[in-house]
Parts: structure tokens; C-alpha cells; sequence
């Protein structure tokens, strides 16, 4: 039985399945990729043929257009298989975003898991993480440090729930991705019993659109209005309002009534971060596996290796041999570029644990102003 390590391997454009000729998430155009999700650090435009759940295709098309998504589009649900040359190809749940995948591959009876980004915790708008046993475990590691714990998303919801009672007169505008954040956060808005309309920046809207396209309700949702004169403002007084992350920076955010400013992001757990981005309520609501749940996927999916493709991989890889698990980092290029591995962590000395993080590489791209929107 052949190792994985002598039929996947990593070159500049990304992890290449040499068995089976194709490659996993590439940071650049190939003949055949496989797409874990549809976030742009890992869904690159103007492949030859592409596979992925029929979510992350539709989303690949809608933010790259029709022919740019793959010239040819290879749709797969969760659980079924195709065979590549020889290598069986499973697309299972990886609960991250909606038609999120780990990428399970087979070949002369070994198996590698390639995670994707992933959490752990129940999401309305998502399928649930599902473990699989496996030879080689590739994870990411986001929030790769003991420091990072995430609470509760529904006792954060309730704390921006607390406030919006709390200051009546003032709009509260949430900083979210627009790809899943944004959705998630609705969702669990709706499930606290918040009925009311939620206002949207118009860069939200087309992904929300998507997402009820695809059975998920999000409820009543409604674009931030236009003052009705030239320089008005005061607007959505007592209402919940999301807007991509950077709008609260823009002539935009003149719209609201004084604006209680808000982020929902694993990184809110830094508070100096927080606080340099002058963000009044953090809200620490995460959509990867924290240390914790990074350690216990490791344990559920029963690999005696491990490779991590991104984050602070030296603590996991630490502890994972620490619990009798080979581990190895990967050093991909390309990956943290948006969603959460956008919010790089506070410079050292800002928080507990603080000393211990690195900036992840990577510039934000989502800007307030209409422009090009993050994950």
C-alpha cells in the first residue's frame, strides 16, 4: 500500500495528486482542479475542468462569471464518488460555508483527507463537519494557538441583541465576510427570535440571494436606503445592519445613526485588535475549528500523520506529537488571503498569547465601498 506522500505532493501551484493528475484548490489556472469551497484563496479563476459540490460552483460562477468558473464544470454531492485515474474522488461536509467540502481520495488502499477550511460548531446555513478516517489528515490551522477558544455564536448573538436594546437611538452595523459570515450570522440572528428586517450593504446582497437560491431562508433583508438628501444621514436607529468588513471606514457609514461598529470574526478573541480597528462591540463568531476543535479532529479522524497546510502550523504540529502524531507543514503559498486569515492577529504583546502569533500573509481585499468583497 503506497504512502500518500509518494502520489500527492506539493508544488508552487498547490497540492497535486500525481495519481490521478489534478490538483486541489490551486492558487493558479490549471487543467483540472478539485474546489474545497468557494472562498477566493481557494477558488482561483479560469481552470480547464473544475470539480466541486454544485454550491461552490454556482458560487465560483457568480463571483468570477460564466466561463471563468472552469471552462468545464464537473458538479459532485456530498458522498458520491468519481474516478480520476484510479483515484476514487469523495466530496464530504466540511461545515465551513454553504457547499463547503473536504476532499476524500483513495488510491491502492490508501487515503488521504484534505480538509479545507472547516469548523466544528452547528451552522444553519451549512452542513455539519463529518470525520473520516484516514492514512494522511491535511488540515488548516487557523486558529492554531490556545489562546484561540471560541464561545457560543448564539451567547455573542445575544450581546449584540443586548446592545441594539440598550442603545435604541443608534444603528448597529456588523462587519461580516460575504460569503458565509454574513449568511451565518442571519441565520442566527432569525433563530434568536429576531423577526425585523436586517439591512444590507449592497455588497451582501448578491450572496444572500445565492444562498436563498439554495434553500436557505434568511428572512426579511432589505438594502441600506439612500438618505433622501445629499449629505442626510441618521438612518436605521435601533436596527441591526451588516455591511463588508472596512465599510465603517467609507463615506458610506454617514448613512447610519450613529453607529455602534461591530466585527463578528475569530480574531474580535485579540482585543487590542479589536480596538485598533475601532470596533466598539467585538463579537467573537468564527467559522473555523478552534484549538480545541482542531485537536479533536485530529483525534476523530484516526491519522497517524497529519500535514497542515496554513496558520500558526509550528503549535499544532507540537502538540499533535505531543499525542503520538506525525506531524507536517506544508508552507502553501497563496492560502489566508481572505476570509478570517484576513484579520491578522494583533502585533505582540496586545493580548494573552499574543507573543505567540504571526501575521498571516495577505492583504484585505473586501472594502465597504462597493468594491471587490472577502470571504
Amino acid at each position: 500500500m503506497p504512502h500518500p506522500s509518494t502520489w500527492m505532493r506539493v508544488t508552487p501551484q498547490g497540492l497535486w495528486c500525481e495519481a490521478g493528475d489534478f490538483f486541489i484548490d490551486p492558487v493558479r489556472a490549471v487543467p483540472h482542479a478539485v474546489i474545497t469551497h468557494g472562498h477566493s484563496d481557494h477558488a482561483r479563476p479560469d481552470h480547464g475542468a473544475v470539480l466541486g459540490t454544485p454550491e461552490t460552483l454556482a458560487i465560483m460562477t457568480q463571483r468570477m462569471g460564466e466561463g471563468r468558473a472552469g471552462h468545464v464544470q464537473q458538479a459532485l454531492r456530498y458522498g458520491e464518488v468519481v474516478v480520476r485515474n484510479g483515484v476514487a474522488i469523495r466530496l464530504v461536509p466540511a461545515g465551513h460555508v454553504l457547499g463547503s467540502a473536504q476532499v476524500v481520495l483513495d488510491w491502492q488502499g490508501s487515503r488521504i483527507v484534505i480538509s479545507g477550511d472547516y469548523k466544528r460548531r452547528l451552522d444553519p446555513t451549512c452542513t455539519l463537519f463529518e470525520p473520516v478516517e484516514c492514512d494522511v489528515f491535511v488540515t488548516e490551522a487557523t486558529f492554531a494557538l490556545p489562546v484561540f477558544r471560541h464561545p457560543p455564536a448564539d451567547v455573542e448573538v445575544g450581546r449584540l441583541l443586548d446592545s441594539v436594546r440598550l442603545f435604541p437611538d443608534r444603528a448597529h452595523l456588523v462587519g461580516v465576510y460575504a460569503l458565509g459570515k454574513c449568511q451565518r450570522l442571519i441565520a442566527l440572528l432569525r433563530q434568536a427570535g429576531w423577526d425585523r428586517p436586517i439591512w444590507l450593504h449592497g455588497g451582501l446582497l448578491a450572496m444572500c440571494e445565492l444562498y436563498a437560491r439554495h434553500g436557505i431562508d434568511l428572512g426579511d433583508l432589505r438594502p441600506v436606503p439612500t438618505p433622501a438628501k445629499r449629505g442626510g444621514g441618521g438612518l436605521l436607529a435601533g436596527e441591526i445592519v451588516l455591511a463588508p468588513t472596512g465599510a465603517e471606514a467609507t463615506p458610506w457609514v454617514r448613512r447610519l445613526a450613529e453607529p455602534v461598529i461591530c466585527a463578528a470574526s475569530g480574531w474580535m478573541r485579540v482585543r487590542q485588535r479589536a480596538k485598533a480597528k475601532g470596533v466598539e462591540l467585538p463579537l467573537i463568531v468564527s467559522d473555523h475549528a478552534d484549538w480545541e476543535e482542531l485537536l479533536q479532529t485530529v483525534e476523530e479522524v484516526r491519522a497517524p500523520e497529519v500535514w497542515v497546510t496554513h496558520g500558526r502550523d509550528d503549535a499544532l504540529v507540537h502538540a499533535m506529537g505531543l499525542r503520538g502524531v506525525k506531524g507536517r507543514a506544508l508552507h502553501l503559498l497563496g492560502r489566508g488571503e481572505e476570509d478570517e486569515a484576513l484579520e491578522a492577529p494583533a502585533p505582540s504583546g496586545e493580548a494573552p498569547g499574543a507573543e505567540e502569533m504571526a501575521a498571516p500573509a495577505g492583504t484585505e481585499r473586501e472594502v465597504g465601498a462597493g468594491g471587490a468583497d472577502a470571504g
